[in-house]
């Protein structure tokens, strides 16, 4: 039955539509098998992933059949959602910047990254791989073994997205219909076929089949029905909350308990070993599917194509509690779930899925209908016209928002990186998308997932920065530095000044405050830099890594917190008028200036070779090098760093350079080619430095006022052998133990600033002749050879 509403309640009443249908429905229904916190990889071996809950970190752990033990999963990292499929799993990093794939062997690499455009979703089809992007709600899809993913029109837009064997299936948000695209075009073609002019408003695919519930709550199927995957067995309105397609089979929750039916598969899935079990959300796997219990949040799964001796259909795997939902920390419209504090360890909030009893579709013509199912009560007529009561005064507060957002210009920050304090070059990167391949197993089957919660949760606006920074209040860090006195002033980073404070605890802190701006520009460079900064640190913990201990994100204000730093920065104790001439300072020795080099190596390392993604700190300087009150040094500031592929290849889009001057690589600079090979460089000045006492730019009486870099002064004399006349005379002619430690600096520091990268030393390299170096400075000079040829380049 359908109540036609003509006049002035037609205008209010499309107006209500259309704004459900384009912000509330793509932000609350569980979409296919996106959003899910659980996932089944298969192929060689069975793998169940989760997203684990009650802990401070949203990360990933597994259980695979040919392992005890569950396996935590690498980085350490707060996720939103997984997807999994033959032979490897996806998942997108809470606040959807970054899209991982791990293959059977638990591997990652980065498949996505973007400050600018984030990611609500992934699903998992054969080796196809597609994600949807917040605002826009367009597709991306990326192949493992190929970078030309099968996906539809870039200008279509979605509400939902979910793939099967070897295709993707979406519902266009212009017009709630189905379309369906990827290689295995027959079925694709198919299934796009079956649904027709089909209004749906969720889409479930698996195998050769799909599935979603029409606008008025019926459950409707359509593909390949050889093993009877297609028979509902029974079909009420609003019947499912739930679905998880398998290749010949397809089950569903029951709205009503919570429940699980299972049809097709040929009669094979026996609900024996579930009667009388409610679940959170199943997913599927080839011929059989898992579940995650609504008592305990275990994982059991059940099935003719379960295998494992161990465990049996029905019984719990080995993994923690797994999270019903992502915890996201923007506001839920339908409520908060239950527990959801404690599941999210603070960080965060899981949504309550919203009840959508009374279907919505938008219309394709005036006059404007509001589908009901057939013969409404009273009540539901009641509660119908609060329902549009209640949206009117959603449309109203959502054009509100609108206008918010056009009016102050924070729902376009792109991200884009700020660059650096001291004389530096300005950045404009296009490029922060990298893509890179995984390798799966190509199969024509396929397991599809489905969640109670049957909406796709706004994962793309989350918090990028709750996982370990401590949140303080702005009037916290005012008393902390007596209101940013200038007697506190230490320095400057990549997005402001750095203040010395003492927190209310008493524990010293660095704070580095954004600076203020009227302009527009400069609070969104403000706010580039800040996010990247916070970003980055929130996830790296290293020796020799300066550590974040929290931030501060009030109104205009931006700022960080770091631990203080006692020893400050390196170039102060190089370059300081204050400390020129102090010849007796702890730094004026061959041995400190090479631990120092060696910590700072060290640190860089960890970015390049074991952070994941890997990351270019892309401003690497002497004034970015700090030294804690143990002498310890660390690299800073991170507000230029990117992450990328974990190759060594170049972009695959134009970036133009950024960094300082006098550390900027060439190559870099001139090519626009930005590789790890940048941040060698930029080592390799700072190498110059602590070998000669020059600044990277520095004047001398034969050149006047043009300036001369300390490679053009420095690397002449090493290549003829003529050290000593270059270095820094306050620390003196190394002794007989320190002069072959001395030499192998200086010859990694004339390999690490070729002007070509591909000649360069690795930071594998650079560390490993640094530690010879320090070495050679407590033993005998036989022990080492600082030959030229000790270098390594690739």
């Amino acid at each position: 039955m359908t109540l036609p509403i003509s006049g002035a309640g037609a205008v209010i009443v499309a107006a209500v539509i259309s704004l459900i249908t384009s912000v509330l429905l793509p932000f609350s229904h569980a979409l296919g098998s996106s959003a899910t916190t659980l996932a089944v990889a298969y192929g060689a071996n069975i793998t169940i992933c989760g997203i684990v809950a009650s802990q401070p970190i949203q990360r990933i752990q597994c259980w695979s059949e040919n392992q005890l033990a569950p396996i935590p999963i690498s980085p350490n990292a707060s996720f939103n959602s997984i997807a999994g499929g033959v032979n490897g799993f996806t998942g997108v990093e809470t606040g959807g910047f970054s899209l991982l794939f791990w293959n059977s062997s638990f591997q990652p690499k980065r498949l996505f990254f973007s400050y600018s455009t984030l990611l609500t979703t992934v699903t998992m089809g054969d080796t196809q791989i597609c994600g949807l992007t917040n605002g826009t709600q367009n597709v991306k899809c990326w192949r493992d073994d190929s970078n030309l993913a099968k996906q539809p029109n870039g200008s279509s837009q979605f509400m939902s997205i979910s793939s099967g064997s070897g295709f993707s299936c979406g519902i266009l948000k212009s017009s709630n219909r189905v379309i369906c695209w990827g290689n295995n075009r027959d079925i694709a073609s198919a299934i796009q076929s079956g649904f027709g002019n089909i209004t749906v408003v969720n889409i479930f695919a698996g195998g050769k089949h799909a599935c979603g519930m029409n606008s008025t709550g019926f459950l409707i199927c359509k593909g390949d029905n050889e093993n009877g995957q297609l028979d509902i067995p029974s079909n009420f309105a609003y019947e499912y909350n739930g679905l998880a397609l398998g290749v010949n089979h397809t089950c569903g929750i029951l709205r009503m308990n919570y429940t699980v039916v299972c049809w097709g598969g040929n009669g094979e899935f026996s609900m024996n070993l579930t009667k009388g079990l409610s679940f959170e959300s199943i997913v599927a796997g080839l011929d059989f599917t898992c579940g995650l219990t609504s008592g305990n949040f275990s994982v059991i799964c059940w099935g003719p194509g379960w295998s494992s001796n161990m465990y049996p259909s029905g019984t719990e795997l080995p993994l923690p509690m797994i999270l019903p939902g992502p915890c996201v920390q923007n506001v839920c419209d339908c409520g908060v779930y239950p527990q959801s504090k404690t599941l999210c360890s603070g960080n965060g909030n899981i949504c309550r899925p919203c009840d959508f009893s009374v279907g919505v579709a938008p219309p394709p013509s005036p006059p404007v209908f509001i589908m009901v199912p057939s013969s409404p009560s009273k009540g539901l007529r009641k509660g119908l016209l609060a329902f549009v009561i209640v949206g009117s005064v959603g449309a109203i507060a959502g054009i509100c928002t609108v206008v918010y957002c056009l009016w102050t210009g924070v729902c376009f920050g792109k991200k884009k990186i700020h660059n650096s304090v001291q004389p530096t070059i300005s950045t404009n990167n296009v490029a922060q998308q990298c893509y890179s391949s995984g390798q799966v197993s190509r199969s024509s089957t396929l397991r599809r997932q489905g969640s109670r919660l049957m909406r796709r949760q706004r994962s793309g606006t989350s918090s990028i920065h709750g996982d370990r920074a401590e949140e303080f209040q702005f009037s916290e860090l005012v008393a902390a530095t007596d209101n940013f006195s200038l007697k506190n002033k230490i320095g400057a980073g990549s997005f402001g000044v750095v203040y010395k404070g003492k927190l209310a605890d008493g524990r010293e802190v660095a704070i580095k405050r954004g600076e203020m701006s009227p302009k527009m520009k400069k609070f969104l460079e403000k706010e580039r830099a800040f996010e990247s900064e916070l970003t980055f640190l929130s996830r790296l913990h290293h020796k020799h890594l300066v550590r974040l201990v929290g931030y501060c994100e009030e109104m205009d204000e931006r700022l960080l917190v770091y631990e203080f730093m006692k020893n400050g920065a390196l170039y102060d104790h190089l370059h300081d008028k204050n400390n020129v001439e102090k010849s007796s300072s702890v730094v004026n020795s061959w041995k400190m200036r090479i631990k120092i080099a060696l910590d700072a190596a060290r640190g860089i390392e960890y970015l390049h070779n074991y952070a994941v993604p890997p990351i270019i700190h892309r401003d690497i300087k002497s004034s970015n090098i700090l030294i804690d009150a143990n002498w310890i040094a660390r690299v800073s500031d991170f507000g230029l760093s990117l992450m990328w592929p974990e190759t060594d290849a170049r972009f695959s889009q134009p970036m133009r350079a950024a960094g300082t001057v006098g550390y900027i690589d060439p190559e870099y600079y001139g090519l626009n080619v930005l590789t790890a090979k940048s941040d060698v460089y930029g080592l390799g000045v700072v190498l110059l430095e602590l070998l000669t006492g020059k600044r990277a730019l520095f004047k001398t009486s034969e050149n006047g006022d043009m300036p001369m870099s300390v490679v053009d002064f420095a690397v002449p004399a090493i290549m003829v052998g003529e050290l000593n006349k270059i270095l820094d005379p306050r620390v003196g002619l190394p002794e007989l133990r320190e002069a072959e430690g001395v030499e192998l600096v200086a010859y990694t520091a004339m390999h690490c600033v070729h002007l070509e990268g591909k000649h360069r030393p690795t930071m594998t390299d650079i560390v490993s002749n640094l530690e010879r170096a320090l070495a050679a400075c407590d033993v005998s000079h036989d022990s080492i050879s600082s030959s030229p040829d000790s270098i390594k380049s690739d």
